[in-house]
């Protein structure tokens, strides 16, 4: 048995299951969940015709680099999307089977084993999934506190030197889960400084890039800083995105990565023997998917419908903050977390997640605590009942 199986820790959501166990819901509510990212938008018609038009797929294989058309869409979408020159598909593209599957697959990659020391730099708080594939790659996590004073800022420049030095990966998360925020080309410019001085790669996890309030104003991404700073080929860097929030079909598990062409034939390399090839059928719901943006459109619109109703029951109760991109609200509580999600279950019948369970103490400080993440992903008329339910919970405090 591996033994490092016994550092992982219990996922956010069985911790949620086990505080919230002996909680009785508020009678004659129906349950809203904002608790979880999981977008519930309908699925665009044309992704589920592509998908069912090419069902005979299934008599075939898939390979691990996926189709030409495939990679050949995700392309130019990076082209396009983030404003960069000719991207090789054949050689910086590589589909994966979403980001998760990827995020852990990358690290096994990244990470020396036989190096006892070796650090993967993560922001705090943080999808789980950093943690744990780098636990199981034989490394340690390094977290920097998300800092409230400094607008959620990950500022990479506190890391000591005595880290860095043992640092092979770092994943950053822009836009940030939870809290929204977008990295500037600035601390973009400091981050790659700091990959060339000491040699680490960077894993940019994107997957909430497509969700934003202004049309003029796209989040910046990785590779985009990258050109925008004159660094040729992507050294050393990584982008994933996906196409689960995006285009509403996280049951598809369809996303890819891209970026520096060294590290993606390694990554290739090590997932042919994973396993890791992508249904026939989902790659060509995938390429469909890749070459549309009214969609996207549509889903931006109805998502900023949604952040608009809530902020404006909810804000004058409980101060929200606006993320600048995602479907996430990162908001202060005026009681412990984990008290105020047990009570507005209690009150409301509205699950949301503690933030001290996205995070980790780090630096004698729990970056999560006295905060709650609140997913917007309902319909409209959820989103709405369960701002109401919320403020008047909030106002029995």
């Amino acid at each position: 048995m591996n033994p490092r199986l016994d550092l992982l820790h219990p996922y956010p959501f069985e911790r949620l299951r086990q505080l919230m166990q002996d909680v009785t819901p508020a009678p004659g509510l129906s349950p809203i969940a904002l608790s979880v990212g999981e977008p519930r938008h309908a699925t665009p018609r044309f992704i589920q015709e592509a998908l069912a038009h090419h069902l005979s797929g299934l008599s075939h294989y898939p390979a691990t680099a996926g189709t030409a058309q495939l990679r050949g869409a995700i392309a130019r979408w990076l082209q396009q999307r983030f404003k960069l020159p000719e991207i090789d598909p054949d050689r910086q593209v590589l589909p994966t089977l979403g980001s998760r599957e990827a995020l852990f697959s990358l690290a096994q990659v990244l990470i020396n084993p036989d190096r006892h020391d070796a650090r993967a730099v993560c922001p705090n708080p943080f999808y789980q999934i950093y943690e744990g594939a780098t636990l199981l790659a034989g490394g340690q996590p390094w977290f920097i506190n998300a800092d409230p004073e400094q607008d959620f800022r990950v500022d990479y420049t506190s890391v000591p030197k005595a880290v860095w030095s043992r640092t092979q990966l770092v994943f950053t998360c822009s836009p940030g889960n939870p809290t929204g925020r977008v990295m500037t080309l600035q601390e973009w410019k400091e981050l790659f400084a700091l990959s060339d001085c000491y040699g680490f790669a960077i894993v940019s996890d994107e997957c909430y890039s497509e969700i934003y309030p202004d049309e003029d104003h796209p989040p910046l991404g990785a590779l985009e800083a990258a050109q925008l700073l004159g660094r040729t080929g992507f050294p050393r860097l990584i982008v994933l995105g996906s196409l689960s929030k995006r285009s509403n079909v996280p049951g598809m598990r369809s996303a890819f990565a891209a970026g520096d062409q060294t590290l993606l034939q390694r990554f290739t390399l090590y997932r042919t023997y994973h396993g890791s090839a992508m249904n026939p059928a989902i790659q060509a719901a995938s390429t469909a998917a890749w070459q549309d943006e009214v969609h996207t459109l549509e889903n931006r619109l109805l998502y900023r419908e949604k952040m608009d109703s809530f902020h404006d029951i909810v804000h004058p109760v409980l101060p929200l903050e606006r993320p600048e991109a995602g479907f996430y609200f990162w908001a202060r509580t005026p009681i412990a977390d984990t008290d105020f999600t047990r009570k507005l279950m209690q009150h409301g019948n509205v699950a949301v997640l503690p933030g001290s369970l996205l995070a980790r103490t780090a630096h004698g400080v729990n970056p999560g605590l006295h905060r709650i993440r609140i997913a917007l992903v309902g319909t409209p008329q959820e989103t709405l009942e369960a701002a109401q339910r919320l403020a008047a919970f909030t106002l029995t405090l």
